[in-house]
Parts: C-alpha cells; sequence; structure tokens
C-alpha cells in the first residue's frame, strides 16, 4: 500500500485578513488521518478565481485527494461552485432532492418564502456526485479527474463537519486504501524545550527511521509526539508501543499524562478520581480558567464555581483581602493571591482553589511590576502555595498562559508535588 496525500483548500478572503480563524481544516486533518491519509498541505485562498484555480492545479499534481471548504453560499462573492463547473466543463443542473430540502428547510423550518437566490443552492454542476447536505442548503459535490478526488464542501463549520464525516471519509476508504498512520503523543511540564532535547538525545539518536518525533512547546510545557506509517497496522502500533514506553522513562520526571490530552483534562481526571472539587478565584484571567475547568463534559462533578474579582472591592468584599494588603504591597502580590485562594475553597466549600492576579497588559505596569508579572495561587484545607510568573506575550496569550500554569500548579499540590 501507497501513502495517500491530501491538500486542504480553504477559500474566503475573511479568513485572509483574519476576520475568521479557520478551523474547518484542522478538523479536517484530523479525520484523514485517523484514516491513514496525509495532508501534505493546507491552502487558504481568497475569494479570487485565479488563486483558486491556481491552488487546485497545484494540488493536483502533488496529491490523490483535495479537499475545498467555503465559496458555496446565495450571494456574489461565493464563486467556488461556478469556477469548479467551468473547471470539470460540467453545466448547471438542478439537484431535485437538495432543491426539496431547502425547500423544506425555509417554509417549513424557517416559516419564510424562498427566493431565487436560495433556490440557485440546489444547482450543481452535471459533471459531480452531489453529496447531500442534511445539515444545511448548500450540498456538497465530488469531482473526479485523472485519478484526483476534489470534494467541495461548504465553509460553515457544522454543516463541513457532518458531509466529511457522512460523505468524504467513507468514500475515500472505498476508493483508497493506503498506509496505516499512527501517533503517540505526551505532554511534559517544568522543563524547557531546549534541556528537554538534550535530556532525550540518547532516546532520539536510537529511533527506528520509520518513527519521527516532533516537539510541540507552549510556554512551560512541551508535547512530545511520535509518527510512524506502514502497511501493516499490529506492527505499525507494536513499534510505536515499545518506543513511547521507552520515551516516557527518559521524561519521567516532568510527565504530565501519557495522553494527547490539553491541562484541565488531565487535572478534571485527578480531582474525579479523588472525588475532589476545585473553585477559582480569578482577576486578571477575567473567568478564563473557570471557562477551561468547566467547558468539558463531566465537569461539574469537580468545579463548583468561581468568583471573578477583577475590581479591588471584589477582592476585599468577598475574598477577604484586606485593605492593608491592597494598600502595602497591591493586588498582584503573594500575600493577595494566597488570601484570595483560602478565601475561595472556604466560601465554596471546597477541597482545593485556584487564584490568580496579574498585569496582563498592555498597560498598567510599574516600575516594581512589570507587564507580564502574575502571581498564582492554589490551596487546599492544609496549605496554600504560591508562585510568580513574568510572561512576555500580548494581552490574549499572555491570559491563556497564565490560566494553563494555574492549573498545572494545581495538578502539583494535587499529587503532592509542591
Amino acid at each position: 500500500m501507497e501513502l495517500i496525500n491530501a491538500t486542504i483548500i480553504t477559500i474566503g478572503d475573511e479568513l485572509l485578513i483574519g476576520q475568521v480563524i479557520d478551523t474547518n481544516s484542522a478538523f479536517i486533518a484530523q479525520a484523514l488521518n485517523v484514516i491513514g491519509v496525509a495532508v501534505k498541505s493546507r491552502i487558504a485562498v481568497g475569494d479570487d478565481a485565479a488563486a483558486i484555480q491556481q491552488a487546485l492545479e497545484e494540488a493536483a499534481q502533488k496529491n490523490q485527494i483535495v479537499i475545498l471548504t467555503g465559496g458555496l453560499g446565495p450571494t456574489a462573492d461565493d464563486i467556488t461552485k461556478p469556477l469548479l463547473n467551468t473547471y470539470f466543463g460540467g453545466k448547471m443542473v438542478v439537484h431535485q432532492p437538495s432543491l426539496d430540502h431547502i425547500t423544506y428547510i425555509f417554509e417549513t423550518i424557517h416559516k419564510r418564502p424562498m427566493i431565487e437566490r436560495n433556490r440557485k443552492q440546489a444547482e450543481v454542476p452535471d459533471v459531480c456526485e452531489v453529496l447531500f447536505n442534511e445539515k444545511g442548503t448548500a450540498p456538497g459535490m465530488l469531482f473526479k479527474r485523472k485519478g484526483v478526488f476534489f470534494f467541495s464542501l461548504p465553509g460553515v463549520p457544522h454543516e463541513m463537519k457532518w458531509l466529511t464525516e457522512n460523505h468524504v471519509i467513507p468514500i475515500i476508504q472505498q476508493n483508497f486504501k493506503s498506509n496505516f498512520i499512527g501517533h503517540r503523543t505526551l505532554l511534559t511540564a517544568g522543563i524547557g524545550e531546549s534541556f528537554l532535547a538534550e535530556l532525550i538525545l540518547p532516546f532520539e539518536n536510537a529511533l527506528p527511521t520509520s518513527i519521527k518525533l516532533a516537539y510541540l512547546p507552549n510556554f512551560g510545557m512541551v508535547r512530545l509526539r511520535l509518527t510512524g506509517s506502514g502497511n501493516d497496522e499490529q506492527d505499525l502500533n507494536t513499534t510505536l508501543n515499545i518506543q513511547f514506553e521507552a520515551l516516557k522513562k527518559a521524561v519521567v520526571d516532568y510527565l504530565v499524562t501519557d495522553s494527547d490530552e490539553p491541562m484541565e483534562v488531565v487535572v478534571g481526571n485527578l480531582l474525579k478520581s479523588k472525588q475532589h472539587t476545585v473553585a477559582t478565584a480569578e482577576s486578571c484571567t477575567g473567568g478564563y480558567i473557570g471557562h477551561l475547568l468547566s467547558k468539558h463534559a463531566g465537569s461539574s462533578q469537580f468545579y463548583t464555581g468561581g468568583i471573578i474579582s477583577y475590581d479591588n472591592r471584589i477582592k476585599t468584599e468577598f475574598l477577604d483581602v484586606s485593605a492593608n494588603i491592597l494598600q502595602t504591597v497591591g493586588a498582584v502580590s503573594k500575600e493577595a493571591v494566597e488570601q484570595m485562594a483560602i478565601a475561595v475553597r472556604a466560601k465554596m466549600n471546597t477541597d482545593y482553589a485556584i487564584s490568580v492576579s496579574g498585569i496582563m497588559g498592555p498597560s498598567g505596569q510599574t516600575n516594581e511590576k512589570p507587564l507580564g508579572m502574575v502571581w498564582i495561587g492554589v490551596a487546599n484545607k492544609e496549605k496554600v502555595v504560591s508562585k510568580v510568573f513574568y510572561l512576555r506575550f500580548d494581552r490574549a496569550r499572555n491570559i491563556e498562559v497564565t490560566a494553563s500554569q494555574a492549573i498545572n500548579l494545581l495538578r502539583l499540590l494535587i499529587i503532592n508535588k509542591i
């Protein structure tokens, strides 16, 4: 079996100017990876016919599969369908099942008349195989040329996901036999990328040529991913498992989890396994830690809630931070976050607490407290621990890093490492 390659092309001016973040290609890439298709490139192009055609031609030269998303809507800037019609030499025809579905959506569900612009969405090139879109008004399309499969999907994420799962992946599996691709991922914390690379250099040098090691760094944390491919799935998994066990031993002092999961899931599972709970007191992160802890299913088992104490008055009235602390050492201090953690844990009657206070930027710094300075506190019923960080990013990134570091500090407290 050979390795099947794919290119993902996302279409829309909004992607190029940063108005919309492309999550579609990430979803498609993950779905393709599961079935052994290697994504060799991801291309973003604007609503420009020449640019789209050039991307198509270049992708077709190097891949067996090309997947496009976007440009299938009812407005003038949605040019993908007429372009594909011309590119593949077709003529537009009405796909009756799609027209019936669109009519049902407008007249029965939305109780609105359907205008000609919406009817036009049921028109497709007669040279394509229609991928019926149960979740929306723009049908997907499949074109074939010289052994290359071209899939065109709507850019609306939930429609794209449904078509990918129910049409694209099954069609690829029916028509292509690829090498198997396998991954193993772990997360480390407390060691930088360069120091980690030195630590595991003997392991890396001994890796079989069929296995690749990738470093995925984040502030204070590094994910390590092993990737391999082969035509025998059992042999591939055996080799990956052997190498992964060796990698885990090499990083054992810094290992957080041997699964590809975020820090908040690791901590959530720890808390659930112990039937323990946590509350949060957030100043500079504005509730972001609570958002992370509560975003995954089952979080109600361990996360009780939090207090967003952005204003100092809230710190004083609800978290018992004394006026003396605020006047002498300030809200961004060891004393303040420790008191915040103690108070929120007691008031919410939880086993653990997290607290944060810092200067996220782009202003608010002093000579003593620079931009990016943040204090993090964690507490249980026996003790409270705090740590100061000096971050160097913009406001949004500082908030994200603070949240992940705070949750990791809680992990260390739970496992008695601090």
